[in-house]
């Protein structure tokens, strides 16, 4: 079976088999899509959904990245497949959902796709700002609405969780994220109205400290504080946002819609995150 890198976040083995909290078959029969399925987050979902019975397609921007996850699952007898896919591309995310609905449609959408690199706010350069903003803001409501719409030509329903990051406080050196971020939340908030008489649920779930792969672009400093960044004094995992997004797509969540589950150890209400390193100022 294909492994993650070793270092940080949970391996392929790990997640084939972590304890789930739903039953087998809860998804059994649905198809969901997963944007930025191999990164941490991403693949955690896919194998907790393919788990649960769904078929699962998982997009990337790089094939060499989405083909051993894909291998892994179909090793392990799930049903999946994988499409190399670059969101902030509108035609090429309108042509993935015409293959999509051409091949029967899908239920579930995770946008998980994303990305950002530490650094303080000033720094940033325009090239860096609209990098992060196009992927995080814009790839993602290019998904939304791209499978919306198919949805609502199709006259069916659908389900949509994006996931975020927490943005009410206490997350720094990644202000360009929070600013796609907190956009996407207020997408989410206004299109489950709007969408609501469509048959279309839309959530957000939100992450804090979660170790996954992804940990190695900060620093080591960084890392040994984020288990001191929430009143639970520890960190969270990949499956725990996974668990979240199942939680909201199956039956259970067939109530909920334009909200935000922090899945962060509380520490939106108490906390701080340094993502460059705490400055001494404030260490002070």
């Amino acid at each position: 079976m294909a492994e993650a890198k070793k270092g940080f976040g949970l391996t392929n083995e790990d997640l084939a088999s972590h304890p789930m909290t739903f039953a087998p078959g809860t998804l059994s029969g649905q198809r969901a899509v997963i944007s930025g399925g191999a990164g941490g987050i991403g693949r955690a979902t896919a194998w907790l959904f393919a788990r649960l019975g769904a078929e699962v397609i998982i997009t990337g921007r790089k094939t060499e990245k989405i083909a051993p996850l894909v291998e892994a699952l179909e090793g392990a007898g799930h049903a999946a497949r994988g499409e190399a896919l670059d969101i902030r591309d509108r035609d090429a995310v309108d042509s993935f959902w015409d293959s999509c609905f051409a091949e029967g449609g899908v239920d579930h959408l995770i946008n998980s796709a994303g990305g950002q690199f530490p650094s303080p706010a000033i720094d940033f350069t325009p090239k860096g700002w609209d990098a992060v903003i196009n992927t995080n803001l814009n790839g993602t409501w290019h998904m939304m609405q791209a499978v919306a719409l198919k949805w609502r030509d199709a006259g069916r329903g659908g389900n949509i969780v994006n996931i975020v990051v927490v943005t009410t406080g206490g997350l720094y050196g990644v202000a360009h994220t929070l600013a796609a971020r907190s956009g996407v939340i207020g997408l989410t908030r206004a299109v489950s109205v709007e969408w609501a008489p469509l048959d279309i649920r839309i959530n957000c779930v939100a992450p804090g400290a979660i170790e996954t792969e992804g940990w190695d672009v900060y620093s080591e400093e960084a890392r040994a504080a984020y288990p001191k960044s929430n009143p639970m004094m520890r960190v969270g995992t990949a499956w725990d946002i996974a668990q979240a997004c199942a939680y909201l797509s199956a039956p259970s969540g067939r109530f909920v819609t334009g909200e935000v589950m922090a899945v962060d150890g509380g520490g939106q209400h108490w906390g701080e995150t340094w993502t460059t390193g705490k400055p001494d100022y404030f260490k002070t």
